[in-house]
């Protein structure tokens, strides 16, 4: 069985109630929701939350509540590994007979459904534990600067100050989407990112929705990638 799991706890800080926020007129976790229904990938598609108005909204869109995520899970410390294990270890206690879970996160509005289909299938071919989406640096990483207070700018690597940039090696970072894993993997808490296969994407597709300025931005991106009428 394959399930999707959405973990979305209740206390943003950044951006309060961020998983509840309309976007374009629906609750962004819906939107979620929706997306990953429309796959057709799932057999269940499960929201691991604390929040009670996120239950209802990830209920009215869909998807499955069937457990209440602890508090000692919900904190601002805790990782997504030991989430997803806690959802894949409660719905394997309801006889669901979990193989592999999905942990896509619910502020993705850029998400796209042929990347998950994709990951999934590197997931089997290649047997992989995790496979998730990476995506380039805008700018190689050995050329990153540190900047003083009276405006000083250095260089982390000061060996590569008068590369080429098109001569340095390309580096990539997690795309902050989601993450396919075999039940197994994270029931035994393995680090999804070293034990796993990174999927290319690219990094226009990409937005981490921390802050106010991030949310601006996935707005305008989305409403950019919308059909044209």
């Amino acid at each position: 069985m394959k399930i999707a799991i959405i973990p979305a706890r209740g206390g943003s800080k950044r951006i309060p109630r961020k998983n509840a926020k309309s976007f374009f007129g629906v609750p962004m976790i819906a939107r979620t929701i929706h997306l990953t229904l429309d796959s057709g990938l799932f057999d269940h598609v499960v929201v691991s939350t604390d929040d009670i108005e996120i239950a209802n909204i990830a209920r009215q869109a869909g998807a499955d509540i069937p457990f209440i995520r602890p508090l000692d899970l919900a904190d601002d410390l805790t990782p997504t590994v030991p989430v997803v294990a806690h959802a894949v270890q409660s719905c394997n206690e309801l006889g669901w007979d979990v193989t592999y879970a999905c942990c896509i996160y619910p502020c993705v509005p850029l998400l796209d459904i042929k990347d998950i289909a994709a990951a999934l299938n590197m997931a089997l071919v290649k047997d992989a534990d995790f496979v998730y989406p990476v995506t380039e640096y805008a700018h190689p990483v050995q050329r990153a600067m540190r900047r003083s207070e009276i405006g000083q700018m250095s260089l982390y690597s000061p060996q590569y100050e008068m590369a080429r940039t098109q001569d340095l090696e390309k580096s990539f970072h997690d795309a902050g989407l989601f993450y396919w894993g075999k039940a197994s993997a994270w029931l035994a808490h393995k680090k999804m990112h070293t034990a796993g296969l990174g999927m290319p994407i690219p990094h226009w597709r990409v937005v981490d929705i921390d802050n106010e300025d991030d949310w601006r931005r996935a707005e305008l991106l989305f409403k950019a990638m919308q059909p044209q009428e």
